[in-house]
């Protein structure tokens, strides 16, 4: 079954939902194009998502998609806490700032039933899960409004495992997604896979739609990514230099220079792996650092230093994420890019 089946949406084409750089705007030039505009919920208070599904839903009649989190909020350690903010010591020296300061904070909420209190009025086309599934009695919740499910997959056995617990369609992220890893059910970062690799594979072993993700960035992926069997794509980085899109100036710089060449998968950010440029504190730190607190505890001791380097002009404590191809970033009206992203299908 195609995306176009499933929805009844014009295109194959997903806006991935980008936490951080990204409102309605977006959301709603996609979907008013044909595609399926994403709206990320991860980083929003309840009404903050309210707010934005009203203006998502005076601005287009179009199914469109809410993302949200789904991991288990970690427990704080104040030891790792205190290690964390000390091998961040010297970056809080150069800047000026005073680590007592600076707040304690997770950053990213899950999926919650206060978040379905606020979906079940606008009922949307789709809700989508990453890093794995809410509990049962969410998804209930969900698929009594008649939203379809989708959630990301990064293995085989991560394919399957969604498919038992009924989705009705599962995103393929290869390795080479920007953003968060939507790994699950192993921290092993040595079973993720590159997207040509992994979507055959996937479309064998399910028998529901796969959405392919993660290095797609132009009209010819999206056709080869659906002779390989994908049902549709969902593109992200390619979406980041598009006016409606809220991308900092920062980050729309590093996407165009030479250093978007160069990605790299980090935790340090966040406390989990996810795709981003290169930068300063990337190759002093990690990218992968054990001292880094679990997701999404990572952020806060972060947060200020991102803050003061940006107000300088600089992406060097900033998650500048991005997947392996930004070559097809490009600086037009989000739904001409969707329309050209289709061209060859």
């Amino acid at each position: 079954m195609t995306l176009q089946q499933l929805l009844g949406v014009e295109l194959p084409i997903i806006q991935a939902p980008m936490a951080g750089v990204q409102g309605n705007a977006l959301a709603v030039a996609v979907s008013n194009a044909g595609g399926l505009g994403s709206l990320p919920c991860a980083m929003l208070s309840l009404d903050a998502i309210l707010k934005e599904l009203a203006a998502i839903k005076a601005q287009t009649s179009k199914p469109f998609n809410v993302n949200f989190f789904c991991h288990a909020p970690p427990t704080p350690s104040a030891e790792r806490e205190a290690a964390w903010r000390t091998t961040l010591a010297p970056y809080y020296k150069e800047y000026g700032i005073d680590v007592d300061t600076i707040p304690v904070g997770p950053g990213r909420a899950p999926f919650s039933s206060e978040a379905a209190d606020v979906l079940n009025e606008f009922k949307p086309a789709v809700v989508s899960f990453h890093f794995g599934l809410p509990s049962a009695e969410l998804l209930a919740r969900v698929r009594a409004w008649g939203s379809k499910i989708f959630s990301s997959a990064t293995t085989v056995e991560e394919a399957r495992w969604l498919e038992a617990h009924g989705v009705d369609a599962i995103i393929a992220q290869g390795l080479e997604a920007g953003g968060h890893r939507g790994i699950f059910l192993s921290d092993d970062l040595t079973s993720q896979a590159g997207t040509i690799a992994l979507l055959p594979q996937m479309v064998r072993a399910v028998n529901l739609p796969v959405i392919a993700t993660g290095g797609i960035a132009d009209a010819r992926g999206v056709a080869a990514a659906m002779k390989l069997g994908a049902a549709g794509v969902q593109i992200g980085t390619a979406y980041l230099l598009c006016p409606e899109a809220t991308t900092s100036v920062v980050h729309r710089a590093a996407l165009k220079s030479e250093a978007a060449r160069h990605t790299a998968l980090t935790n340090i950010f966040t406390g989990r792996p996810a795709r981003g440029i290169v930068n300063r504190i990337m190759k002093e730190l990690g990218p992968i650092s054990a001292a880094a607190p679990v997701f999404p505890l990572a952020t806060a001791a972060i947060a200020p230093l991102r803050a003061k380097a940006e107000s300088r002009g600089s992406g060097d404590f900033s998650p500048l994420w991005s997947g392996q191809n930004a070559s097809g970033c490009k600086e037009i009206p989000a739904a001409q890019l969707t329309r050209e992203l289709a061209a060859d299908i």
